[in-house]
């Protein structure tokens, strides 16, 4: 039986196992000896195989954090939407050389790998070192004009100086043409000129090779170098020169290392140069710097001229005549003079304000051209700002707009995610602190470059579009995977504050509205009214995006209209008791931040008290009763219908001044909140929590002045509102823009005083757009 089907042998068994058998009593001492050790075996065995299998299981589990790992720092496999080689002098001399450096007062790169880097310094006999934009910098400054491509002018007023930075290219050749700055200086006020130092620098990034040229061998008159993409070139330092064209009274060059030296730490010029003055150090690996010390007035005029087939300058390359004028129109509509003076201004800060950086973003190498919120602030790029910068480079600079979005896209790894804050090179990590360079692979944000999109889709080129087509479709997808609700149709924004007690309301990153407030208790049954919104949008852009290449748009366009179904948005998110659309979650609406002291521990000094939350009221599945910006995104997005029955309601809660209207644009959040002004933590002050923010006011307009045109029986309502709301929003934008000289993050709701960063030459600059009436 048994044995047999084992053995397979039966009749040739040996005869001593066969008298085994027969002789039951030589058996069973047979066993009793080997028992033992037989037992052992099998545990042996057992062992073994456990831990086999726990090691293949550990190996599982590596090589799938691994897979992950690399998926995540993996370029996506779609061809670039930027072609290898298009952003070279050759291929691109418009946009090789530019003011690429947004986070220094005054400098230039070209768009490599390893750039040529220029830049400006200035140190006031007494006072500290200018260099990198500080928010306790200047009292004012910012790009007055500026194309994007060709010329630039800012003012820069430091207590009583005034300088005037200015740059104007002149194409020609295979090397992105001839480049020329003028920097001029001059005193307000009375009283004696202190002694002003200029510091001009070239560097190249760890490769080529720069030689000073000397004048009676002492004067710096020009740098020769040489670098991989420029090939030969020569950046001439003319004299300078005072108020009445002769060279100034005390004007004399020092070698810049030993004007300096007895101020450096010890570390030597290459690969750093570090100055006391500078919060970071100074990346200019290897460089040359040249000085001017001087009296006040003073011009000083360096050249940049390559050594390519290209005519020479045949007169003052900075003379009125040569600079272009930036087109009209932005000033439209009956506007003051101080409004369109503002308005001029704050164009230019848009384009000027764009950066190129490259490097390591996590393990790959990546390369962006942005612009930025903030050059004193944030001088590097975030996806959901950049969407509504795109909107006005767009008017400004299509081709420059067009150019960043593609730069944006190529950032996607292998899943379709894109990061939404990019840190990239040495200059922008040594701005921001180490724990917030790291960033999770499952955050979102919001897909404001569609917003863009939507706006460059019916003039920009088919090529271009088919790019581009298939990254947009991978970012879409990755969106639609990731950040899905618990029911169809539904979204929820991942990666909450992890300890909500901390918060009053635990923060929301990855929506950009930081801490407006959400679900008191975060849970994977939460429905986000503003993502939901935000997909729609992306699902009718890519349908336009698909008809416009001549593919089927089907898949998005079913899409778009299921989330813009007005009775599923009703049933999934209007709020009865509020009046208005919300978010859904599990929710308490009694919280409250209160001061604890932990238990003492015996043998150790009392512990601090903390500020932690305090639930009185425990949560429950509800709508978040938190009426503001979030409450408008169907009508943000325009994805009520123009008979809507709800947007009387929406209308209303916008013109209510206990709610949302104030004399200076939309507040954030309704003044009857319990959550409106009040401090997330002991460190957080409110944000999204009642300030006017332009962007969401810009979105407002261009929804509203759009159901003003759109037949239904509420566009008088809406024209009314959209006449009242522009007419706010700029007159207080531009009255704080000649109080203080900048463009702000946001704006009190009280007195439509700027708060937060400045000068916020981003989004804000979005009221340009708002005069022109051009959404």
């Amino acid at each position: 039986g048994e044995r047999r089907r084992r053995a397979g042998d039966g009749p040739r068994e040996r005869p001593r196992e066969r008298l085994r058998e027969r002789d039951p009593k030589q058996r069973q001492q047979q066993q009793q000896a080997r028992g033992p050790g037989r037992g052992r075996t099998a545990l042996a065995v057992a062992v073994a195989a456990a831990a086999l299998a726990l090691g293949l299981a550990v190996a599982a589990t590596e090589w799938s954090r691994w897979n992950e790992t690399s998926r995540l720092i993996t370029p996506h496999p779609a061809p670039r939407a930027v072609p290898p080689g298009s952003t070279g002098p050759f291929a691109s001399p418009t946009y090789f050389w530019g003011t690429y450096r947004p986070h220094v007062y005054f400098g230039m790169k070209t768009r490599s790998p390893r750039a040529v880097v220029t830049g400006l310094m200035w140190l006031q006999h007494g006072g500290g070192l200018r260099h990198t934009c500080e928010r306790d910098g200047p009292a004012r400054y910012g790009w007055l004009m500026h194309d994007g491509e060709n010329f630039g002018v800012q003012e820069i007023r430091d207590e009583r100086l005034v300088l005037r930075t200015e740059f104007v290219k002149l194409p020609g050749g295979e090397h992105g043409g001839d480049w020329s700055w003028r920097v001029t200086a001059r005193m307000e006020g009375k009283g004696p000129a202190p002694l002003l130092s200029l510091f001009f620098y070239v560097a190249t990034d760890g490769q080529g090779a720069l030689r000073p040229v000397l004048h009676n061998g002492t004067r710096l008159a020009a740098v020769e170098g040489t670098s991989e993409e420029l090939g030969d070139f020569t950046l001439t330092f003319l004299p300078p020169t005072g108020e009445d064209g002769e060279s100034p009274k005390y004007a004399r060059f020092l070698p810049f290392p030993d004007l300096v030296s007895p101020r450096l730490s010890p570390f030597p010029l290459t690969p750093f140069l570090v100055m006391p003055h500078l919060p970071t150090p100074l990346c200019v690996p290897p460089a040359l710097p040249m000085s001017v010390l001087s009296s006040i007035p003073i011009s000083a005029l360096p050249l940049h001229v390559p050594h390519s087939p290209v005519s020479p300058l045949s007169q003052d390359p900075l003379h009125p005549s040569m600079l272009p004028h930036p087109s009209g129109g932005v000033g439209g509509g009956g506007a003051a003079r101080g409004a369109r003076a503002g308005a001029a201004a704050a164009a230019p800060g848009d384009a000027g304000g764009a950066g190129r950086a490259g490097g390591g973003a996590g393990g790959a190498e990546a390369a962006l051209l942005t612009a930025v919120p903030s050059r004193s602030c944030f001088p590097r790029g975030f996806l959901w700002d950049e969407g509504f910068h795109l909107l006005l480079l767009a008017r400004w600079a299509p081709a420059l707009a067009r150019d960043v979005l593609a730069h944006w896209l190529d950032l996607m790894n292998a899943e379709g995610w894109i990061p939404r804050e990019q840190i990239l090179g040495d200059e922008a990590r040594a701005r921001v602190p180490p724990e917030f360079v790291l960033q999770h692979s499952e955050t979102a944000n919001p897909p404001t470059l569609l917003l863009a999109l939507e706006r460059l889709l019916p003039e920009a080129p088919l090529p271009y579009l088919r790019r581009l087509s298939p990254r947009l479709r991978a970012w879409f997808s990755w969106l639609n995977r990731t950040q899905a609700g618990p029911e169809p149709f539904t979204f929820r924004w991942r990666g909450r504050d992890a300890d909500p007690e901390r918060f009053l309301n635990p923060k929301t990153l990855a929506s950009g509205l930081d801490d407006y407030p959400r679900a008191s208790h975060p849970s994977e049954q939460e429905r986000h009214l503003d993502l939901r919104c935000w997909m729609a949008l992306g699902a009718r852009v890519l349908a336009a995006l698909a008809e416009r290449l001549g593919e089927p748009p089907a898949p998005y366009h079913d899409m778009a209209l299921a989330l813009s179904d007005n009775a599923l948005l009703d049933r999934l998110h209007w709020a009865p008791e509020l009046g208005a659309f919300a978010d859904f979650g599990n929710h308490s609406a009694d919280v409250a931040l209160r001061w604890h002291r932990p238990a003492p521990v015996p043998g150790r000094a009392p512990p601090a008290p903390q500020l932690r939350r305090e639930v009185r009221e425990a949560p429950r599945p509800r709508f978040v009763g938190a009426l503001g910006y979030v409450s408008l995104f169907p009508l943000l997005l325009q994805l009520l219908r123009a008979d809507s029955p709800r947007l009387p309601a929406l209308l209303g809660t916008m013109r209510a001044e206990g709610q949302l209207w104030t004399p200076f644009g939309l507040r954030s959040l309704s003044r009857d909140s319990p959550w409106y002004l009040r401090r997330n933590t002991e460190h957080d002050p409110p944000y999204w929590r009642g300030s006017i923010w332009v962007n969401i006011n810009f979105l407002a307009l261009r929804a509203l002045h759009g159901y003003a045109q759109a037949p239904g029986p509420y566009r008088e309502q809406a024209a009314g509102l959209y006449r009242e709301l522009r007419h706010n929003l700029v007159a207080n934008v531009f009255r704080q823009y000649e109080a203080t000289g900048f463009l702000w993050e946001h704006y009190r709701d009280s007195d439509g005083a700027g708060q937060g960063c400045h000068p916020f030459a981003g989004w804000s600059a979005l009221v340009v757009l708002a005069m022109a009436e051009d959404y």
